[in-house]
């Protein structure tokens, strides 16, 4: 379609622009996938996993293979019906270059194709297919589904960018080929900042969706390097609890679990409690983790605290004038998960992060309280140690809110209670202002005198903080470092926090180059994931990146932040002076400013979560009390540290 330029400074029919075809997921791809950085180019994987698991969630499909190419291409395997190859009425093309170049076209709206289905708006197929420079699907056809007419074919057809090349061919079928469909493509690098697939995100990914769809089986290969991994649970998400209790004492030796179908719904509830102080309880809809939970989850705190209050008082473990225990009480040390299948789910937008079908809220609710009186009436002694911990934790929380009460301020503009330690920024702009926790008096004295007071707000901490990981609520808020960093932020921590009360739109983490600064680093990660999660999923927490090295030649000066960058330089080229900066307080608040804090020569890392759950597991086994949990993990990984300062 053709328009003439409108005249400039007017508003007519011709400024309006109509996208065609997938020209509108090129131009924006965020909305459809988020990020166009490593989770954006992962999403394009789950797009296509997703389709193979709606096949699997349907009974038709049992095997999906993820394998990267040495070549740069993804490549997305099943073994269900295959897409249809008939033509499809209202396009006129064939299913598989509808579903593949059309936005909203699918078998997910309702025409029989599936029951249920996490792929409900259609987009994924195609939107893969847009931001990609090449890619071929090719489908052998379940003859029972499609038709004996399809028999001993496999059909392809290739696409670039969004753009059919080739029509949908049929060829003879190779001996031993099953049917399914094979998704091959080669993600744009004009569209993504990388198109480097990495391993250990997928496999995370995987592990989830075999959790939470058992009976299938999910492999994943890379060629590039020869790892691969295989991953089958018959338990589903009662081994989904299992996992992340594994290395924890559990309450409950066998995890508390219900699966049963109500109005065509299927609720699934696993539940376990260990000894520890986190709250971890994941959600899930249609296989989709709903991070921001929805009706399921409502249900399941309902159902929990009702049925602990009421067997606490059957037992006479709560007497007549005791308080009920709380939602906070009955979830300390708790690990579960609810999933929910649903013929019709709603979602809150495309990234569906919470559900909104108000039914399941009273279905989850039934289910889990017969499921849960039934289990602790047969199993008296797991119900005591429960409630055991539920009193603790009400004690606990308790001696907390006094703690809480003595940390607790109003904005800023409201009461002047900042803590004295913090150098404050002059804006009162949160998204454009930042928060530096710096390890050290020498190191916050040379960021004190090197920021741009305007925006950049500095909070020195003396000494390594508390590891909350091993710390009840109301120690941790004794802890004056701890006190420091939730009084500057303004948003308070678990039950209380609220995000609309952030000061500082960037917190940013700035330790020693050294283990001590890796160990008080990881010490106020624990903090943060335990306490503020949201901070962390909404990107406001990142990791300064300090060079390690300073090299100067004349009059020209360079900063290193590795050995091999160092040694690049070094190489061939004489008189060069080195100095190895193994603190902050080493640098003066010039090289300070100019090499970690000044916006636009600093490197940071952005703090993120993948996989919660596995992330969970991660600071249970680095944090916790077992030893040899920490000593396995090191031994692991300790190939892939660098820039080790022992």
């Amino acid at each position: 379609m053709t328009t003439q330029q409108a005249a400039p400074g007017s508003y007519t029919a011709d400024n309006i622009q109509v996208l065609e075809g997938l020209e509108a997921v090129r131009r924006r791809p965020g909305m459809y996938i988020g990020t166009t950085d490593k989770a954006g180019l992962h999403h394009l994987i789950k797009e296509l996993v997703d389709n193979a698991v709606d096949e699997a969630m349907a009974g038709y499909c049992d095997r999906v293979e993820v394998i990267f190419s040495k070549d740069g291409w993804c490549e997305v395997r099943d073994n269900g019906r295959g897409i249809p190859v008939d033509i499809q009425r209202q396009t006129g093309k064939t299913a598989v270059e509808t579903v593949m170049t059309v936005l909203h076209a699918g078998g997910k709206f309702g025409g029989g194709g599936y029951k249920v289905s996490g792929g409900l708006h259609g987009v994924g197929a195609s939107v893969v297919n847009a931001l990609s420079t090449e890619m071929w699907v090719e489908v052998v056809p379940d003859t029972d589904a499609q038709g004996e007419k399809h028999k001993g074919k496999i059909y392809k057809q290739q696409y670039a960018r969004g753009v059919p090349l080739t029509e949908l061919t049929p060829e003879p079928l190779q001996k031993g080929r099953k049917p399914g469909t094979t998704v091959r493509f080669l993600p744009d690098p004009t569209i993504f900042e990388s198109v480097e697939f990495d391993f250990q995100v997928e496999a995370d990914r995987l592990r989830q969706y075999a959790y939470l769809t058992k009976g299938v089986w999910f492999h994943l290969f890379d060629e590039r390097d020869g790892r691969e991994m295989n991953f089958y649970f018959e338990g589903g998400i009662k081994s989904f609890v299992r996992h992340i209790n594994h290395e924890r004492e559990a309450l409950n030796p066998d995890p508390i679990y219900v699966e049963r179908e109500i109005d065509g719904n299927m609720i699934e509830v696993a539940i376990q409690y260990n000894d520890g102080y986190a709250e971890s309880v994941y959600t899930f809809a249609n296989g989709i983790n709903t991070i921001d939970g929805g009706s399921h989850l409502t249900g399941f705190r309902t159902a929990l605290t009702r049925v602990l209050n009421d067997y606490a008082r059957k037992q006479k473990i709560l007497k007549d004038n005791d308080p009920n225990l709380t939602g906070d009480d009955v979830r300390e040390g708790l690990v579960a998960v609810v999933s929910v299948k649903l013929p019709e789910p709603q979602f809150e937008g495309q990234t569906k992060t919470r559900l909104g079908n108000l039914e399941v809220s009273a279905q989850v609710q039934s289910v889990l309280s017969d499921a849960l009186s039934t289990h602790l009436e047969e199993n008296p002694s797991d119900g005591r140690r429960i409630i055991d911990k539920c009193l603790t934790a009400s004690r606990a929380r308790e001696a907390a809110r006094k703690a809480r009460d003595l940390v607790h301020r109003k904005s800023a503009l409201e009461s002047g209670t900042l803590p004295g330690k913090l150098a404050d920024c002059s804006s009162r702009d949160p998204e454009e202002s930042e928060l530096f926790i710096v390890e050290g008096d020498s190191a916050g004295g040379s960021a004190k005198q090197g920021r741009d007071r305007r925006f950049q707000a500095i909070l020195p901490l003396f000494g390594k903080i508390l590891n909350v990981e091993k710390a009840r609520p109301d120690k941790m808020l004794g802890h004056e470092a701890i006190r420091l960093i939730i009084s500057a932020l303004g948003t308070g921590i678990r039950e209380t926090f609220d995000e609309s009360k952030l000061r500082y739109h960037k917190i940013i983490i700035m330790t020693d180059a050294d283990v001590d600064g890796a160990h008080i680093r990881t010490l106020l990660l624990t903090f943060f994931f335990r306490n503020m999660p949201t901070l962390i999923e909404n990107g406001h927490l990142y990791i300064a990146q300090p060079p390690l090295y300073r090299a100067q030649q004349a009059k020209n000066v360079h900063y290193f932040y590795n050995d091999e960058e160092l040694q690049e330089f070094t190489r061939n080229r004489r008189n060069v002076h080195v100095q190895r900066f193994k603190g902050l307080g080493e640098m003066n608040a010039e090289q300070l400013w100019e090499t970690t804090m000044n916006p636009e020569h600093r490197s940071m890392l952005q703090v993120g979560i993948t996989d919660a759950a596995e992330a969970d597991v991660i600071f249970y086994q680095l944090m916790g009390d077992e030893v040899s949990h920490r000593r396995r993990f090191i031994e692991q990984h300790a190939k892939q540290v660098k820039n080790l300062d022992v």
